[in-house]
């Protein structure tokens, strides 16, 4: 069976924390690398946890909160700095585009590598990328600026079943998206807080625990991984606690662990 991992490496939300990166998680599928966001700060973190970053070709940014993608202008240019010349492409909100140039303007910079860049589509689910081994498709969110959500799908292989991974963050809980990801392998959902701490979630469009387990009931996943976890919460025991009372295939997605996704 070919490879088919998830590196976690930031599991935090906004605001830095001392014990957890902010969200960035890198894909790796029979040899090919993708990026899942990349908070501030990535590139060390891809460092400690020994993964190449000239072998990322790929970048899937969910939306324009700073803790997603504050850390991208920097990889690129340590990219250029590197020699790169193989193209790399990113998949983003379209103002993410002028944002880079801008950045990559202001610093004289011509890079030494071709950058494509795919805007995000609003409404509906659209496959983005497709290759001879995998599928990927976007899918909208509910937060409180334009955002995405990720599906990956491994294309079906003689004498096994195919395995599949969503990436679902930031949103508020909205049973409506289960259908975008349904029978998935592996679903990562946020879960910025506690449930006590409902009415926050709501008010700032974020999940709680609990909700990112209804989801993972509504979408029927086999393994639920929650994350984006408040820099308010140094143990998050009880978080996955009440979690597991709702859907008991939960973990946590902490910083450097590696996820093999089943069937």
């Amino acid at each position: 069976m070919k490879p088919f991992q998830v590196h976690i490496i930031g599991s935090g939300s906004a605001v830095p924390s001392a014990h957890r990166a902010a969200t960035s998680q890198v894909l790796h599928y029979n040899g090919q690398y993708a990026m899942i966001d990349c908070a501030e700060g990535t590139q060390i973190h891809l460092k400690k946890n020994k993964i190449s970053l000239s072998r990322i070709s790929r970048f899937f940014i969910s939306h324009l909160h700073g803790d997603h993608y504050f850390g991208l202008i920097g990889l690129i240019n340590t990219l250029h700095l590197y020699g790169k010349t193989q193209p790399i492409t990113i998949y983003g909100p379209a103002a993410l585009y002028d944002i880079l140039q801008m950045q990559l303007k202001a610093s004289d910079t011509t890079l030494k590598f071709p950058l494509i860049f795919k805007p995000l589509l609003p409404n509906e689910k659209h496959l983005i990328v497709e290759d001879d081994q995998m599928r990927c498709y976007s899918f909208p969110v509910r937060h409180r600026i334009a955002a995405w959500g990720f599906l990956f799908e491994e294309k079906p292989v003689a004498g096994s079943h195919a395995r599949s991974y969503a990436f679902c963050t930031d949103t508020a809980f909205s049973p409506e998206l289960a259908g975008y990801f349904k029978d998935v392998s592996v679903l990562y959902h946020e879960a910025t807080f506690m449930d006590h701490l409902r009415s926050v979630a709501e008010a700032t469009f974020h999940s709680t625990s609990v909700q990112a387990a209804q989801m993972a009931v509504l979408s029927g996943t086999g393994r639920l991984l929650i994350g984006h976890f408040s820099s308010r919460y140094s143990e998050l025991d009880q978080m996955l606690d009440e979690a597991r009372e709702v859907f008991p295939q939960t973990d946590l997605a902490l910083d450097g662990m590696v996820v093999d996704i089943k069937s």
